[in-house]
Parts: C-alpha cells; structure tokens; sequence
C-alpha cells in the first residue's frame, strides 16, 4: 500500500480553503500538511519537499499562483484553482497537473487528483479507486441543502428560501431569518430547486414563487424585497405566474 501523499492548499478566500481541505480529508490517499492564505508563506514549506501536491488559486494579492509556482526550483505536482478560466492557457504552459474552475466538485477534484498521482507514484498504485468517482457522481432527490458556515454545516430547509442571488462564484440563499453563502454556480442551484416552486427571474436571481408579492415593470417584490426581472426571463415569468391570460 502506498504512503500517502502530502499535500498542501494556498487560496486567500476562507471558504475555499475550507472546501479543498474537506476534499483533501476525504481521500485516504492523500495528507493535508498546511494550508496558507499567501502563496510567499508556503515557499520554505514547498522548497524542502514536503508537499507533493499543491491546490493554488491564481488570483490572490501581492502575488499570483502563476507568479509563485514560476519562483520555485523544485516544483510540486501543481493544481490551480481559480473562477476565472481566461488563466487556463497561461497555468498549462508552467506543465501544471490540472485546472480547476470553481465552484469544484469533488467528483471533478478526484480527477485531478488522479493525474497528479500518475505523475508522482509507480503505476500498481496511482489510480484512485473507480467506486470513489461513481458514488461522488451520485445525485439523491432531497429538499434541504448544507452550508458551510464557520466550522460547521447548516441545514437549510428549501421550503424557507425566499430567493437566491448569484454573486460570481458564490450564491447567497436567502430566507427570512438568515441568509447564507454558498460557494456553487447559480445553474446548479437553478437544477436543485427545479421543480420545487422556484423560478429564474435574472441571471443573478432565482425566487420561490410562493414568496412574490407583486410584479410591475421589470421588477419583482418578494416579501418587500425589490428584485430586478431581467427582459430574457419576463415571458417565461408572466407565463409561469398566468400573468397573460
């Protein structure tokens, strides 16, 4: 059986650290040595080899991923991790391992992992077992959801959800009480609440339909809140709220 594989991961944003490092747990193949929130204090750590795999974001202050990976002599298996895929060319030419958009999944990270133990170990052991990706890929119905929030996950019923906003890689779910962020594309939130009375009002909005109060103009009202109706979705809206009968 082989050793594991140390691994460390080096994004400024707390969320994504937090998810990789889950990631990282989950796999008994690997071990996570450190985490850093600033690409120059992983250098001495990476420079003695003592990390055989590195998941960088690129995007990060004072200096990029791309940046520092190009400082180092002694280069581990790398894996960037960024939300911006205009980077994708630049990251394949310093011979990285893999590219991750985010938000990543873990069936997606598994992949990546895969590649880069085809780099470090003898091939009787590099492969991850294929059960591993089959049952990550697996979808259960449900009508929660969990959130990260702090150390810990919440349940969030999807019956309380009033309305979701995207914010680039992140959403934010809202409900009366409480609203939550939620590192995950508005598409795959869009496909979770299908069916479940919610509708795509915006690019940036989807709305639990029970919770409209009013529509007028290119607005919506949910629960007081003024949303913008964005004019691609407004028919499918009208339509949906039986508006044009």
């Amino acid at each position: 059986m082989m050793s594991r594989i140390k691994c460390i991961v080096i994004d400024d944003e707390p969320i994504a650290r937090q998810y990789l490092s889950d990631y990282v747990a989950k796999m008994p193949q690997l071990e996570l040595v450190a985490t850093f929130s600033k690409a120059m204090d992983a250098y001495e750590l990476i420079e003695n080899e003592e990390a055989g795999i590195v998941f960088i974001d690129i995007q990060m202050p004072g200096i990029t991923g791309i940046e520092f990976i190009r400082t180092l002599q002694k280069k581990p298996a790398t894996i960037f991790t960024t939300a911006y895929s205009e980077y994708a060319l630049e990251g394949y030419d310093l011979d990285v391992v893999d590219y991750l958009l985010k938000p990543i999944s873990f069936e997606r990270f598994v992949r990546a992992v895969n590649k880069a133990i085809d780099r470090i170990v003898t091939p009787e052991n590099k492969k991850i077992s294929a059960d591993t990706e089959e049952n990550t890929s697996a979808t259960i119905p449900r009508d929660f959801i969990f959130v990260k929030s702090g150390y810990k996950s919440e349940k969030v019923n999807i019956s309380d959800i009033m309305y979701v906003e995207g914010m680039k890689e992140y959403v934010v779910i809202h409900t009366r009480d409480k609203k939550y962020t939620k590192l995950d594309r508005m598409k795959n939130i869009e496909n979770l609440l299908n069916g479940q009375g919610f509708i795509r009002i915006h690019k940036s909005y989807i709305v639990s339909i029970k919770n409209i109060n009013a529509v007028f103009g290119n607005t919506i009202e949910v629960q007081g809140i003024k949303l913008p109706l964005g004019r691609s979705f407004k028919e499918n809206v009208e339509t949906t709220l039986g508006m044009n009968e």
